[in-house]
């Protein structure tokens, strides 16, 4: 798989809006990593030590009303963006063509509006 996207750099734009996301109410859940050097199943790791070659880069956050958004990004640059704001409004949300930790983190501004109405750059 290409590289497109620096993962590490998108972690650090995950842990940087962390404070914002929690100051407005919303639970942040750890960052997982998948390596793709592990053997199939590949395991999520929390610890990026453990991550010899990261492939993709994930959170999940939650909020309101069992809200919740769960994004991970692969290094090709697309992502899954799955979301439920309730029972008539879940799905999945368009994420190919992500060329950066700048693009991605555009994206995730929209994507967290989109299901929190909480705006993304809120620090």
């Amino acid at each position: 798989m290409d590289r497109v996207v620096d993962l590490d750099e998108v972690a650090a734009v995950l842990a940087g809006r962390t404070v914002g996301w929690r100051s407005a109410g919303l639970e942040v859940g750890q960052v997982t990593w998948r390596d793709a050097e592990a053997s199939w199943p590949q395991p999520l790791e929390t610890d990026r030590a453990r991550v010899h070659d990261p492939d993709s880069v994930g959170a999940v956050i939650s909020g309101p009303g069992e809200a919740e958004l769960s994004v991970v990004l692969f290094r090709g640059g697309w992502a899954d963006v799955d979301f439920i704001v309730g029972l008539n409004d879940a799905g999945s949300l368009p994420a190919s063509g992500i060329a950066s930790a700048a693009d991605f983190e555009a994206r995730m501004d929209q994507w967290v509006a989109r299901v929190f109405e909480v705006c993304g750059d809120t620090q």
